[in-house]
């Protein structure tokens, strides 16, 4: 990640940051953190990650056995030989 200028710890890589106020429970974000192994702001990054994340995981699933493949079985098996 690049910064913006060497004091400002302003990341310029992800994109325009918004700031935002939270309230959660204290043993909620305490928890969450100790499963992140970050501060408050990289758990919490993290978490909004992985819930974007989420929907394209969703579309990922609701394609399981649709899919159709133009090689057989035996060709794919191959690359095993």
């Amino acid at each position: 990640m690049q910064n913006a200028g060497t004091d400002t710890g302003i990341i310029t890589s992800m994109g325009k940051l918004r700031k935002i106020t939270v309230e959660v429970p204290e043993t909620t974000l305490k928890r969450a953190q100790r499963v992140a192994g970050e501060g408050v702001t990289g758990t919490v990054r993290r978490a909004l990650e992985e819930l974007a994340r989420s929907d394209v995981f969703e579309d990922l699933l609701a394609l399981r056995g649709v899919a159709r493949f133009t090689e057989s079985l035996d060709r794919i098996r191959e690359d095993r030989d």
